[in-house]
C-alpha cells in the first residue's frame, strides 16, 4: 500500500488531524538534521577537508541517494520500526498518541542539542513512539518484543562494531602508508575523506531516512482511519521531502554537533578522519543490509573513539565521551517516559 502526492495533498487540505501530524513529524525529521546528520560530515569538516556549507549540501544530496537507493534495495529497516509498536485500536486516539510521541522526541532532542551533545535521534524516536504505544494500549502489548530485540542488537552492534572497525581501519591505513611520503598521502586523503563523508551521509539516509519515513507513513494511515496496514511502499516524493527537511535542520544547527563530535572529542588528522568515516559507513551498511536499525550517532562516534584510541587512549577526550554515553543511556527511559506522559495528556485533552 502507498499514497501518491496528489492524494496526500488532497487529504492534507481536508484533514486537519493529518496536517498536524505531518507538521510534527517533519519537525522531528528537522531535529534529526540538527542532531544526527551533522555526524556524517563532522570529521571531514573538522579536518578542513571541506568547508561546512558545501559539506551540508553534500550531506543533503547523499542523504537522498541513501534514502532512495537503499529503500529500493532493502526497506526492512523501515518495516522493523513500523511494526515495532502497536498503534491499533481507535484511530483517533492512535493518531493523538503518535502526535504526542513526536512532541516528546522534539523536546528531548532539542534539549540535548542546546547542550551540544549528539543524542541518538534514532533511539529518541524508538523510545518516544514506544512510550506512546504503551500509553495507548495501557500495557506492554503496545510493544512488539521480537522487533524490539533488533533494536537492542543494533545498540550493541553500533557501539562495539563501530569502535572495533575504527580501530582496525586506522591501523591498516597506517601500516599501508608507513613508508609513503607524507605530502603524497595528504593529497590523497583530503579528497578521500570527502568521499568518506559522502559515504557516511549516504548511509545516514539509508538508516535514519527509512526510520522516519516509516513513522510518516504510520501517521498517514492513522489519519485515514486505517491502523491495520502492515506492509507499504515508500513514495519517491516522501523520500525527497524527508531529505530536504533533514538538510534544512543540518544547515540551522549542525555546526554545534560537528564541533562536539569532530573537534572536541578527538583531534583527528586527515587520514584518521578518513578511517573513521570508512569504518562508520561500513558498519552501517552491514546493519542496513541485515535489516537491523542502528544509531548513526553511536556508530560514527564509536568509530571516532576507536580511531583515537588506536594512537593512544589519552588521545580521546573521555569527558566528552562520558557526556555522550550518559545521554544515550538516559534516552530510552527519559524520552520513553516523556512520550508516555505526553500521550496520556494528549488523549485526555483531545
Amino acid at each position: 500500500m502507498t499514497i501518491s502526492l496528489p492524494q496526500f495533498l488532497s487529504q492534507l487540505v481536508s484533514n486537519p488531524a493529518l496536517l498536524i501530524t505531518v507538521i510534527l513529524t517533519l519537525a522531528v525529521i528537522m531535529v534529526n538534521g540538527w542532531t544526527d546528520a551533522p555526524n556524517a560530515i563532522a570529521t571531514c569538516v573538522s579536518t578542513r577537508a571541506i568547508a561546512p556549507k558545501p559539506a551540508i549540501l553534500m550531506a543533503a544530496f547523499f542523504n537522498f541517494l541513501g534514502v532512495f537507493i537503499m529503500t529500493m534495495v532493502n526497506k526492512t529497516v523501515a518495516m522493523t520500526i513500523y511494526n515495532m509498536v502497536n498503534f491499533q485500536g481507535d484511530p483517533k486516539n492512535s493518531l493523538v498518541a503518535l502526535c504526542a510521541a513526536m512532541v516528546a522526541i522534539v523536546i528531548w532532542a532539542t534539549a540535548a542539542w542546546a547542550f551540544g551533545i549528539p543524542t541518538s535521534e534514532s533511539h529518541a524516536l524508538i523510545a518516544g513512539i514506544s512510550g506512546a504505544a504503551i500509553a495507548l494500549q495501557n500495557s506492554l502489548s503496545g510493544i512488539n518484543g521480537h522487533e524490539w530485540m533488533k533494536v537492542i542488537i543494533g545498540l550493541a552492534l553500533s557501539t562495539f562494531l563501530g569502535f572495533f572497525m575504527g580501530w582496525i581501519t586506522v591501523k591498516c591505513v597506517k601500516r599501508i602508508c608507513k613508508n609513503m611520503d607524507r605530502a603524497t598521502t595528504t593529497r590523497f586523503f583530503k579528497p578521500a575523506q570527502i568521499g568518506g563523508g559522502a559515504a557516511m551521509a549516504f548511509m545516514h539516509g539509508a538508516q535514519d531516512g527509512q526510520k522516519f519515513m516509516s513513522v510518516f507513513m504510520l501517521g498517514l494511515f492513522l489519519a485515514q482511519n486505517d491502523s491495520s496496514v502492515h506492509n507499504f511502499d515508500i513514495p519517491i516524493w516522501l523520500m525527497l521531502l524527508c531529505s530536504a527537511v533533514m538538510a534544512l535542520g543540518t544547515s540551522i544547527g549542525g555546526y554545534r554537533i560537528i564541533k562536539a563530535v569532530g573537534m572536541d572529542m578527538v583531534k583527528l588528522e586527515t587520514y584518521e578522519g578518513f578511517s573513521a568515516d570508512l569504518a562508520g559507513a561500513g558498519c552501517i551498511l552491514i546493519s542496513s543490509l541485515s535489516g537491523i536499525p542502528v544509531s548513526t550517532t553511536h556508530t560514527k562516534t564509536a568509530a571516532i573513539m576507536g580511531v583515537g584510541s588506536a594512537k593512544r587512549i589519552s588521545n580521546v577526550n573521555w569527558g566528552i565521551v562520558k557526556e555522550m554515553v550518559l545521554t544515550w543511556i538516559l534516552t530510552f527511559p527519559g524520552c520513553g517516559l516523556i512520550g508516555y506522559l505526553m500521550a496520556k495528556l494528549f488523549i485526555f485533552i483531545f
